[in-house]
């Protein structure tokens, strides 16, 4: 799995901007929304490569976020696996704007049965 990449992409709308999810009062994308954009790439990059029944979920993200993205902008996330330990699978997360670098960081996932995950709640 290590190596493996996706991109996912967004547009920013009023939907998707700090004051509308309540992270801030301005109307630029919201840090949680390029998260879960960089969630999203990490999720799509090994689902083809897991168990039948399972799928990730997110255990930790840090992330930076560095330049603000206005309302009509496409946004991308591309997440790479770097390591994978058992059920862990550590991934590189980076967020642009255009050719842009607006967030990077890493994301850890766990691979996890799904009927067994959802029994738990």
């Amino acid at each position: 799995m290590v190596g493996l990449k996706h991109t996912s992409e967004l547009t920013v709308t009023d939907a998707v901007t700090a004051i509308e999810v309540g992270s801030g009062d301005m109307p630029v994308l919201a840090t949680p929304i390029m998260m879960a954009l960089m969630e999203n790439a990490a999720m799509l990059a090994v689902k083809d490569e897991l168990p039948e029944g399972c799928t990730t979920v997110g255990g930790h993200i840090e992330s930076s976020h560095l330049r603000p993205s206005k309302i009509g902008d496409v946004v991308r996330a591309e997440a790479e696996v770097t390591k994978v330990d058992g059920k862990k699978i550590t991934f590189k997360v980076s967020a642009y704007c255009g050719n842009t670098l607006i967030g990077e960081g890493t994301h850890l996932r766990f691979v996890v049965d799904r009927e067994k995950f959802l029994s738990k709640l």
